[in-house]
């Protein structure tokens, strides 16, 4: 503790082993490339997710945008971004208020990453609000993309109906929602002007809670994910999680419909 509020420091680094469906392709030092049929794992990812410093409300480094940060990202699930996957990593300027009511206020100076990086010394910049009482909260949050000039929202509720039972609602909103700038926009990757997301979760023992979260949006795109979160013992956690996904054919050619299934193997310490 400070004079000026808490000084802390975090950084998290994620380490990812995939294993890729369908031929892999290999450029070595010969003139020729060679494939190998089949899936093959390998050490795909090692990605720096966080690195800031925090004092008081300002924090400053690398860290997730504001514009999601702030409210929460989505539901409890782990695939909770389907219709919405870009627009995460930036650095950061930002000022967190949060008064002793449950009112919070936060304003971001953002500068992006890769397709997304600011093109001037104009920054992206995040604001938003939020309200949080024993009965859940409210928040929305606004975006602004200096390279596009253009403007994302979105508005969140929580509601904990019970103690075991609670549900969210999340609408979003862009100014440049024609299907022609698709992803384009830092704070809306999702398909048209709109997007929704619902979801809850049941707490049905103190080692067992289920989550669902149904997410669609303008361009016709629609997502269910729901899992089971599983406390086997303290600190080791297995999640099994069903998803189904059906396309949009004005983004994608096809209105297809797929489903999918993962288990995390989760040790929190």
């Amino acid at each position: 503790e400070t004079e000026l509020g808490t000084l802390r420091t975090y950084t998290e680094t994620r380490f990812q082993w995939d294993t890729n469906n369908g031929d892999k392709n290999y450029d070595r030092t010969s003139p020729d490339d060679f494939a190998l049929d089949g899936a093959w794992a390998q050490n795909d990812d090692v990605t720096l997710n966080f690195a800031y410093i925090e004092l008081g409300g300002l924090r400053i480094g690398k860290d997730e945008t504001a514009f999601r940060t702030f409210l929460g990202y989505a539901g409890n699930v782990i695939n909770d971004d389907v219709i919405e996957p870009n627009g995460y990593d930036t650095t950061l300027i930002s000022y967190t208020f949060t008064g002793g009511n449950g009112f919070s206020a936060i304003l971001s100076a953002e500068q992006g990453a890769g397709w997304y990086t600011i093109d001037s010394y104009t920054p992206h910049i995040v604001g938003g609000l939020k309200w949080a009482q024993g009965w859940g909260s409210i928040g929305a949050v606004v975006g602004y993309d200096a390279n596009m000039e253009e403007w994302a929202a979105k508005v969140r509720a929580d509601f904990n109906v019970t103690d075991a039972f609670s549900v969210f609602v999340m609408g979003a909103w862009q100014s440049e929602g024609d299907l022609a700038h698709f992803r384009e926009n830092f704070y809306a990757s999702w398909g048209g002007d709109w997007a929704g997301w619902v979801g809850a979760s049941y707490k049905f023992t103190d080692k067992a809670t289920a989550n669902i979260q149904v997410s669609f949006d303008d361009a016709e795109q629609l997502a269910v994910a729901a899992n089971v979160a599983y406390q086997l013992v303290p600190g080791f956690t297995i999640t099994p999680e069903v998803l189904y996904y059906k396309a949009s054919e004005d983004l994608s050619g096809d209105d297809d419909d797929v489903w999918g299934g993962m288990i995390r193997f989760q040790r929190s310490f």
